[in-house]
């Protein structure tokens, strides 16, 4: 089959998708608000698989030029991961949580040659802190700051995530809020960031917070222990709470240390964020901590995907900022099909929503069809915004 007759085969897709999307859309009412929506976000991650591209600065330029004529408006390099910091850290270096200064082959600064490429190109860059409260088991930081650790009831310190077996640091220390707040501002501070997003690890999974610090300051405010069960509404209540002050006060300094950076955020569908994860991300809305708001919905078919672009808490964020559906493009051992991702971009757009892909590699170099083919289609699916919501 050629990439032409591929396209064609997609693009049929996609508008029936477009079509079945559109029905979904007009059960749902919008606001003035609503259709004052800015431009649509169309953004793409930056991973640590990436990182061979990045670290290359004819390689980098070149796929900022690619990312740009295809239509992209924002990039998601990470930052800090593994509890590495991609960029040279002071803050990192003085609290010796790495060995060495991350840099690209030709010795310069990745994420501030980043920065400067993409504004050239008017796209802008936000970098991502994936790892939010999470750490590695056995890196520096988890080593060295042991009683920064939260821990299960029965003493548990590891969960198993996306990134393998983790630890979490307690997010109600003064002491952790502290370091995720100097590693932010260094960056934007130094950087000029155009903002700075965190993901669903700025959070806790429910089944933590039974160490002795956060159990003496829950006892403080309650007057009594911690419930047994992590799923009490009022235990997760008061942890959720406690992570959404912190992220009030981030978003006010980031804000202080550069005026008109944006705050981005990229969690969880919210019933999971915040039962699971204590993530409140629908009050971080509320009170405008969030600038911009990344639901990322990885399913692997249109009919588990559809329902969660009319939830009501996903169309109350984009009557207030710009919102966007985060699709899975591909993974190695998981190619996703191009037609796929044509139909969920229509499907987003029927209900006035942008996107951002999930990530850079799998966007044409992991996928089942021809690299040739996946660019022609990104081009088709991204060149142009779509329709203003009606």
């Amino acid at each position: 089959m050629t990439p032409r007759h591929g396209y064609l085969r997609w693009i049929a897709l996609a508008l029936c998708a477009g079509l079945l999307a559109g029905l979904l859309g007009s059960l749902t009412p919008l606001t003035p608000a609503a259709q004052a929506q800015p431009e649509e976000l169309r953004g793409v991650w930056l991973t640590a698989n990436d990182m061979p591209v990045l670290r290359d600065r004819g390689r980098m330029q070149a796929a900022v030029n690619q990312l740009a004529e295809l239509g992209f408006n924002r990039l998601y390099p990470v930052v800090w991961s593994g509890d590495v910091a991609y960029y040279p850290s002071r803050v990192s270096e003085e609290r010796q949580l790495q060995d060495f200064t991350f840099k690209g082959l030709q010795g310069q600064d990745i994420l501030g040659e980043l920065i400067s490429a993409g504004r050239n190109r008017g796209l802008k860059v936000i970098p991502w802190f994936e790892f939010g409260f999470m750490a590695p088991p056995d890196s520096p930081l988890a080593r060295r700051h042991r009683s920064w650790l939260t821990q299960k009831r029965d003493g548990g310190l590891t969960s198993i995530s996306a990134a393998g077996t983790v630890v979490w640091l307690n997010p109600f220390r003064p002491e952790v809020q502290q370091l995720i707040t100097d590693l932010v501002l260094e960056v934007v501070s130094n950087y000029g960031a155009d903002g700075i997003q965190f993901d669903d690890h700025m959070s806790l999974p429910r089944e933590f917070g039974y160490d002795p610090f956060t159990t003496a300051l829950y006892r403080k405010d309650t007057g009594k222990a911690p419930p047994a069960n992590p799923e009490d509404p009022a235990w997760v209540k008061w942890r959720a709470d406690r992570i959404t002050v912190f992220l009030q006060r981030l978003a006010q300094a980031v804000r202080a240390a550069r005026p008109g950076a944006l705050v981005s955020i990229s969690p969880n569908y919210y019933d999971f964020a915040y039962k699971l994860q204590l993530q409140d991300w629908r009050e971080w809305v509320r009170r405008g901590i969030a600038d911009e708001l990344l639901v990322q919905i990885y399913r692997p078919d249109l009919d588990s995907y559809l329902p969660h672009l009319s939830r009501p808490e996903v169309q109350e964020a984009r009557q207030r900022i710009p919102t966007a559906i985060a699709v899975m493009s591909g993974q190695r051992n998981r190619p996703t099909p191009l037609a796929l991702m044509a139909q969920k971009l229509a499907a987003n757009r029927a209900q006035g929503l942008g996107v951002a892909f999930f990530y850079f590699e799998s966007l044409w170099s992991l996928g089942p069809e021809a690299a040739e083919e996946r660019l022609a289609g990104l081009a088709e699916m991204l060149g142009a915004p779509g329709p203003p919501a009606p």
